[in-house]
């Protein structure tokens, strides 16, 4: 995760995925700036993001329930503080193939 991210917010992303899923590799981007003055921001300055994860469970998994793991583990986050997320969820293999 990147240093310019990590508010209150962020944090608790990148803590509540590491928690559940137990990622090799993690990156909660801030996408807010972008979306200054659009529908969905609060005015907080972390109400975007990006989630870039890669996580050994999800070898089995299909992308939506990739996604679905990722959106369990942030729980009320998703209704209370983030109004969207990007969701990059890959498995090391599949990171291990684009080398």
């Amino acid at each position: 995760m990147t240093e310019e991210s990590k508010g209150p917010v962020a944090a608790e992303i990148e803590k509540r995925l590491t928690d559940a899923l137990n990622p090799s590799e993690l990156r909660v981007i801030n996408d807010s700036a972008q979306h200054r003055g659009h529908a969905g921001d609060d005015g907080s300055g972390e109400s975007h993001f990006t989630v870039e994860i890669v996580a050994e469970q999800f070898e089995t998994m299909s992308r939506i329930d990739r996604q679905r793991a990722v959106n369990a583990a942030l729980g009320d986050l998703m209704t209370e503080r983030v109004h969207a997320m990007q969701i990059r969820a890959k498995a090391p293999s599949e990171v291990a193939n684009l080398a």
